[in-house]
């Protein structure tokens, strides 16, 4: 190919690169500068340099061995977040589908033909074999991008491709907290199943010590139906909380993708909420622009966003003449044997353009259509930046108030531990009848329950904070960037 084809195809490649895409801005923050007054962050200890919740690993944030071996099981298994994953792939192989349409396609082709004309087609009144070799490069049909098209058809498949990876960190980080959140419950109603094991052994001996009594006219009857009342009672909270136990354990290893490790606790009621909360209690949880950098579902509103914006740039060239060229250079010869020997080469060009004179509206509609994409896709980005900020706000306001009642709860459970104590020696002294004592241990049951499901709403709380926040993409904490200076 001679140098004055490659010096045309590479002048078309330097054309393309301006286009007619508005410039982009981003909207306005849709929500207040601030947390609502039910809500305040608390501030970070003094002297402490927390990282930000988005930039804390779920590993340092999980501080349970078990839930950190649950949630890497799931982030190799699971097949949503597979999905994801081959969809950004998928994505990007459409974005470098979309940017190889800049370049012109070069091919090389070689090829013969040998053809028979007959005696009365042939200028020589004899029937001869023609034959004909030839080779070269060239491309066909190469668009100069002189309006941008391309090059926002391009821009597009780019930022649809980035909206594909954020989806997936943010599928990521749902993973990590609906792990969590699949285990937690798991252990609550099998701290609530052991709540309700334990009991029940001591209800059965008071049922059948009352029984005794009253076969022998000690107890009346109604002591006995209030003794087989609480045993039955018991018994029915035995089969919820198994039945509990069993369907917690399948949708936790739904999200696995895999069965549970057989390390995992197998036994009723053999394992119960950690001792220690995750690690969230004192980060602050900053201003609610900072969502704007730290969730990727809003970064993937916005890339989403900016592609519709780039198609409206289209959508624009659209209406101006396009050109386009093809052009060819290499050797052609009538023997194979001379092909590649001196004066053989040959070239053609074929430049064409096309203008849209009549097209029936259709172009109008076109550029409507991508005018209208593009505010939808400004109402979502909002509407996403809202609900952000309404995730955020309320695991604040909740924080705030989850520890107080807990506090509150568990003095209510001493309180009814005290009460029961005396109740139960009280009757076995003669003093009082069972229905005191049975009461005293319903209240008791009873908060131990509240409580058991306070800290499961406080531990849920934090998992909830610290996705809302844009916490779970990465394994470990990301370090600070190095101080200037």
């Amino acid at each position: 190919m001679n140098r004055p084809l490659f010096a045309l195809a590479a002048g078309a490649i330097l054309l393309a690169g301006c286009t007619l895409a508005p410039d982009y801005e981003r909207p306005a923050l849709p929500v207040s500068a601030d947390w609502p007054d039910g809500s305040k962050p608390g501030a970070a200890r003094a002297g402490d340099e927390a990282p930000a919740p988005a930039e804390l690993g779920w590993r340092d944030f999980f501080s349970d061995p078990e839930i950190q071996s649950l949630i890497g099981m799931a982030l190799t298994n699971n097949r949503d977040l597979r999905a994801q994953t081959l969809s950004v792939e998928a994505a990007r192989a459409q974005y470098q589908i979309a940017r190889a349409d800049l370049f012109p396609s070069i091919s090389a082709t070689g090829n013969g033909s040998d053809q028979r004309v007959p005696a009365n087609l042939s200028s020589s009144g004899a029937a001869r074999t023609q034959r004909q070799f030839s080779t070269g490069l060239g491309f066909t049909a190469y668009e100069l991008d002189l309006f941008g098209r391309i090059q926002s058809l391009s821009e597009q498949a780019e930022e649809q491709y980035l909206a594909q990876a954020e989806t997936r960190t943010s599928s990521q980080i749902t993973l990590v907290a609906e792990v969590a959140n699949a285990d937690l419950p798991l252990r609550a109603d099998s701290a609530l199943l052991r709540l309700t094991i334990e009991p029940l052994r001591s209800q059965r001996d008071s049922y059948d010590l009352v029984r005794r009594e009253a076969e022998h006219g000690i107890a009346t009857e109604l002591d006995l139906r209030q003794a087989e009342t609480a045993v039955r009672t018991a018994e029915a909270s035995l089969a919820q909380y198994t039945r509990q136990v069993a369907q917690d354990r399948n949708a936790l290893e739904l999200l696995l993708g895999s069965p549970l490790p057989a390390s995992f606790a197998t036994q009723p009621g053999a394992i119960g909420l950690p001792d220690n909360p995750p690690a969230l209690a004192d980060l602050p949880a900053g201003i609610p622009s900072a969502l704007l950098e730290r969730r990727p579902d809003i970064r993937a509103a916005e890339h989403s966003l900016k592609a519709a914006n780039a198609n409206i740039g289209a959508a624009r060239a659209a209406f101006f003449p396009a050109i386009t060229l093809t052009a060819s250079g290499g050797l052609t010869s009538a023997t194979l044997s001379d092909l590649f020997k001196g004066a053989q080469r040959t070239w053609s060009f074929s430049p064409a353009i096309t203008v849209p004179i009549f097209e029936g509206g259709r172009l109008e509609a076109q550029l409507d259509y991508a005018k209208i994409s593009k505010e939808i896709s400004v109402a979502q980005y909002e509407k996403t930046i809202q609900t952000a900020f309404r995730e955020v706000a309320d695991a604040l306001a909740a924080r705030a108030t989850l520890d107080d009642q807990i506090r509150a709860q568990q003095a209510l459970v001493d309180a009814s531990e005290v009460r029961y104590r005396l109740s139960q020696m009280r009757f076995q002294s003669g003093i009082e009848g069972y229905l005191n004592t049975l009461d005293a241990e319903r209240t008791l049951f009873s908060a131990r329950q509240t409580l058991i499901s306070i800290r499961l709403a406080r531990l849920q709380n934090l998992v909830t904070l610290y996705k809302v926040l844009g916490g779970g993409w990465a394994e470990n904490t990301v370090p600070p960037p190095p101080a200037a200076g």
